[in-house]
Order: structure tokens, then sequence, then C-alpha cells
């Protein structure tokens, strides 16, 4: 179990991930075979390719519209963190879309609030859990107080509860209680320890995949394959290293922290959203979309931006439902399911900008 690195500059991350080959599954395969339950989703990844140039312009202008917004969030999100861990900080982002937000905040800790913090992502899966090894790993020179699980947002809910799950379970099983809080960016749902926002906004880092998160792909666990000693497994896009952005992204989001900085108050009297309305109001539009579209589990309702857009560039859509279809946060969504010969609808109500309904396969 040899910590790695990715694209980053040594010292940014330690991905605490096993480096494995693993065969291409095409989306419309590896959709039949999630929901036949004849694999977890997490057994199977579909290889990426390159964005074309007329996305990466789309990156390139959310980049423009939300690279400050996303700078002062961080600094918010860095106070939040040092407020709820007096006892120390040892940052552990959640692969892979927490792994930017944590290699930030691990410069944003030192640089303007001159705290050293190491950095770990680790891989969390939906129904299967944490990566108790790389915890194990983590514990050996940190206390497990001082642990901070980061992640870029929340959408239902669904990783925050995993969380606390998975380290009650750990707790049950190594007898070392570890605070099962969560800290994002934005939490659309109400079931983030601390966030910045509970606004639906894009944050830029969800528009691409690896060559964005350090050349590194979502995270893979086999059961069936298991060596108790082994973290989860990732692919390397090593062959994408020339098209990488994942330093630009970082140097590009600190510049933006360095500008904003200054008209940042020290100390941030930042009051939390209500979170049992939060979860009222996500439980409810989940029940009406599964009556309005006749869905079968709310797993296959991806809610905001971020969850929207990872279905539309990993898995088989159904439907994209905006609130708004002209809005310019959306756009790379409005780009990417015309591309796909997604139906778009325009939904009013709709509590949040995006919402992806992933298809489902008659069996």
């Amino acid at each position: 179990m040899t910590p790695f690195t990715g694209s980053y500059r040594t010292g940014e991350v330690q991905f605490l991930l096993k480096l494995i080959a693993l065969d291409d599954t095409p989306v419309h395969i590896k959709e039949v075979l999630i929901q036949s339950g004849q694999k977890h989703y997490s057994e199977m990844l579909t290889h990426e390719s390159l964005p074309s140039a007329a996305y990466l312009d789309l990156f390139n202008r959310a980049m423009t519209l939300n690279q400050d917004r996303m700078a002062l969030h961080l600094l918010v999100l860095a106070q939040g963190i040092i407020a709820n861990r007096a006892q120390g900080i040892t940052l552990v982002s959640l692969a892979r879309a927490g792994t930017p937000v944590g290699v930030l905040l691990k410069h944003i800790l030192s640089r303007y609030f001159g705290i050293d913090v190491e950095h770990f992502s680790i891989s969390i899966l939906r129904d299967r859990g944490i990566d108790t090894n790389a915890l194990r790993y983590i514990l050996k020179n940190h206390t497990p107080e001082s642990l901070v699980f980061v992640d870029g947002w929340t959408g239902k809910g669904v990783i925050s509860r995993q969380l606390a799950t998975s380290l009650q379970a750990f707790e049950d099983s190594d007898g070392v209680p570890i605070p099962a809080e969560l800290f994002v960016l934005t939490d659309l749902s109400g079931w983030a320890k601390f966030a910045a926002s509970s606004d639906d906004y894009l944050i830029p880092s969800c528009v691409l995949n690896a060559t964005i998160s350090g050349l590194v792909s979502r995270s893979i666990y086999d059961k069936q394959a298991d060596l108790s000693s082994d973290f989860h497994g990732c692919v390397y896009y090593e062959q994408f290293i020339e098209q990488d952005l994942s330093r630009y992204f970082i140097d590009t989001i600190l510049a933006r922290v360095e500008a904003v900085w200054s008209g940042f108050k020290e100390t941030v009297d930042f009051v939390p959203g209500n979170f049992q309305s939060l979860q009222g109001v996500s439980e409810r539009f989940l029940q009406t979309l599964v009556e309005r579209y006749g869905v079968g589990h709310t797993h296959y309702i991806k809610p905001g931006i971020g969850e929207a857009t990872r279905v539309l560039l990993r898995r088989e859509a159904r439907l994209l439902l905006l609130k708004d279809l002209e809005s310019e946060a959306t756009l790379h969504l409005r780009w990417l399911a015309e591309d796909k010969s997604i139906p778009i609808i325009v939904f009013n109500d709709l509590p949040y900008c995006a919402v992806a309904l992933i298809k489902e396969i008659q069996l």
C-alpha cells in the first residue's frame, strides 16, 4: 500500500488508492449490469476520453463565471474547519470530486491561517462503504478526532449518510470513533456538518473528470478480488498528461483566493442553513419526481448541477430537467444533453438549477 500524488505536486495530496488496470465497460453495458444487479457500479469503469475543444470552452466559461465565488467559499470552508477542529486538522478528501477541494484547502490553511496539514484522498462508495485500510493507514500518524472529510458538494446526502454508516461500522470493528462529519462547498440537502453554501451553483471542477482531478479515475472496488490489505483501486490516465488541467485549476483558483482575501473578514459570521428545511425540500422533491415520472428508485434521480453533470458524463440519462433554459450555469449540461440526444424539460418549480434522471433499463 503505497500512496501516490497523481499529477499533483509533491506534498499536495496523498492518494490512498491502488493503481490497477481495468477493462473498459461501455456505458450501455454498464447500465444493464448495474440495474440487473449483476455488478455493482464500483466494479466497472467506462474509460474516459479527452474533452473536445468545444466542451473545454464551456469549462473555461464556468471558470470565468464562478471562480471568485468558489474562492470565497473555500475561505469560508477553511474557517468552518478551523472552528470545528481545535484539536488539529487532517484533511481527508473523498475521491475524486473532493480531491481538488482538499488540495486547495491545504494551501489556504497554510497560506492564510498558518496551519500546515496533511491531505489524503480516499475512496468511499455507496453501499460498499469507506476504504477502511486507508483509514487505518491515516490513523497510524494522526488522531481520529483530527480527521476532516471533504467533498465538493452534496446532492441527496447519500455519501454523507454512507460516511456515518461506514464510520460506525469502523468503530464497531476497530474500536476507534471518528467524527462522521462532512465538510463541503455547497450542501443542497442539509446533510453536511458544514457547508459554505446551500445554493446549487456551478463549481467549475465538476465540469471535467480526470483531467481536473490529478488524472485519477473514480475509485473502484471489486469485493470478489479484494485483498484484505489493499486500498480501493483506481486507473491513472497518464496518457492525458499533456491535456491535464489539475495544476492549472489549483493555481488559478488560488490566485482568485488571493484576490478576494483582502475583502474577507478574518472571522466570518456564517449562519448555517436550516438543515431540516433543506432535508424536507429534498425529500418532497424526490417524491414528486418519483410520482411524476414513474421513477423506480431515488437512486435514479440526481439533483444539482454537479450530480447531473456526472450522469451526463458517465451514465445513460433519461431526462435533463432545468429550472432555466437560458442559465449560464447549466450551459455545459445543455451541450452534453444535445450532444447525446437527451430530452431537456424546463421545470420552473425546480428547487435546484438542474436534475438528471438516469434511464431505467427494461430487463
